[in-house]
């Protein structure tokens, strides 16, 4: 049975060696080369500098770290050379004689076309291909798998494991003419698994991705984080029921249910009280758990609710009023979480916006901190694309409940809704520090986190 499948297999070969053209190969073949242009000194200015906000952030524990450091290191090298990418954005025209140029353009069963003739078993060496698209693959096989290949085409150059329709698929790295660099995994020409990119259009993106998208990146919950919790009166009040806090138990049991840690627990380093709401509203718990919170050494901070009901500066006036902030204390926060229909009425994201900017002035002026606003990534993402300025200037808290961190430069990351922490009934917003205990102690001295 055997011997007969060999058989049919050469004479399938045989017969279509017969009876299929392979395409067309000149003499002389022409193939535009396109060259990876030198980034001008302004785009490796701006990757070097969100390179370097990723690394004050993280430490070597976070996967990606390594890799990060050293393409800052080669950056930094190429910002030392670099010049105008409008000087090197040309091609080159090669001649690759036929004879050199082993062009696999049929496979079939038993054999495959190089070269213009019909060879028996599998392909291995170099290969030099053009496809259809234009596209120059230059591929080492071996025993007719690709173990190495550089593709270049028109937007960049692509240098790694490709399958056998090659496309990227394994671990590779891309190029791009607009200085963009990615590393990374592959499948079907597409970004998927664990990744990095720097541009200069946006900051580094590490983490994971899927079928081209970025979904965020996986953070490791170690000791070495800072965590806190944020409360308001739903931590004492339950139904009918009133609960105090044991401030000297006070500690994280878990991070909530979509953030399991092993069975870790982590010290409360930071609390954050709800004060006011509107201009009618305060909470009747926060002059207590301030002065117990801060008898326990932790670092407390104060935020409003943010209504649309009533004016921005009228609002920050309240909560300025009844509110304690004290030498040490961290800045105060402004929750803005309104929904589609109350933005729509008040005139939308301009007017939100205006009001947004109005009461984070007005409590920087009179608190002489710069205060944070706290919003969920949806909110940035449809709401603030014209309020570069608000995210430029105030450091941004975070509620994202799902697997990955938001993909922007943030203070605080609001894990999760359900967390559990000794000393306080029921569950508990959890929340943790964006970076290190270096970082930390600078954000603890200066309350703006860079």
């Amino acid at each position: 049975m055997l011997l007969t499948a060999t058989v049919l297999v050469v004479a399938l070969g045989l017969f279509y060696a017969c009876n299929t053209q392979p395409p067309r190969i000149p003499d002389k073949v022409e193939v535009r080369v396109y060259q990876q242009p030198q980034m001008d000194s302004a785009q490796v200015a701006v990757q070097l500098r969100e390179m370097d906000y990723y690394l004050r952030t993280h430490d070597v524990t976070d996967e990606g770290y390594n890799l990060i450091a050293q393409y800052n290191t080669l950056l930094s090298r190429i910002s030392r050379t670099s010049r105008s990418s409008r000087d090197s954005r040309k091609t080159t025209t090669v001649r690759i004689a036929a004879k050199n140029r082993l062009l696999p353009a049929v496979k079939i069963a038993g054999g495959y076309w190089k070269a213009g003739h019909f060879h028996l078993g599998r392909v291995n060496g170099p290969v030099i291909q053009q496809d259809s698209a234009g596209r120059i693959l230059c591929a080492l096989y071996d025993a007719d798998t690709i173990v190495k290949v550089v593709r270049t085409d028109s937007l960049g150059t692509y240098r790694g494991q490709m399958n056998r329709s090659l496309q990227a698929s394994g671990q590779g790295t891309y190029d791009a003419l607009d200085g963009s660099h990615y590393e990374g995994f592959w499948d079907n020409d597409q970004r998927n698994g664990f990744g990095f990119e720097s541009s200069p259009h946006h900051h580094v993106r590490v983490g994971t991705w899927k079928n081209g998208r970025f979904l965020g990146e996986k953070l490791r919950y170690t000791a070495e984080r800072i965590y806190g919790i944020d409360i308001s009166r739903h931590q004492h009040e339950k139904g009918r029921k009133r609960y105090g806090i044991n401030w000297r138990q006070l500690r994280i049991t878990s991070l909530g249910a979509r953030h399991p840690s092993g069975g870790q627990t982590f010290p409360v380093s930071f609390v954050y009280i709800k004060s006011t709401e509107g201009t009618t509203i305060r909470n009747r718990y926060f002059m207590t758990d301030y002065t117990k919170a801060k008898q326990q050494g932790l670092h407390v901070g104060a935020y409003h609710f943010f209504s649309l009901k009533t004016p921005a500066l009228a609002q920050a006036t309240y909560f300025v009023n009844h509110t304690l902030f004290r030498n040490g204390d961290f800045p105060p926060v402004l929750d803005v979480e309104p929904t589609d229909a109350q933005i729509n009425a008040i005139g939308g994201d301009e007017e939100l916006m205006r009001r947004i900017r109005t009461f984070m002035d007005y409590v920087e002026r009179r608190t002489h901190m710069r205060p944070i606003l706290y919003v969920n990534q949806m909110f940035i993402n449809k709401h603030m694309q014209n309020a570069a300025d608000i995210k430029q200037n105030y450091n941004v808290w975070i509620a994202r409940y799902g697997e990955y961190k938001p993909d922007v430069k943030l203070v605080y990351w609001q894990l999760s809704p359900d967390g559990r922490v000794n000393g306080i009934t029921g569950p508990v917003d959890i929340n943790v520090f964006n970076g290190y205990q270096g970082q930390w102690e600078d954000f603890r001295r200066t309350g703006f986190h860079q």
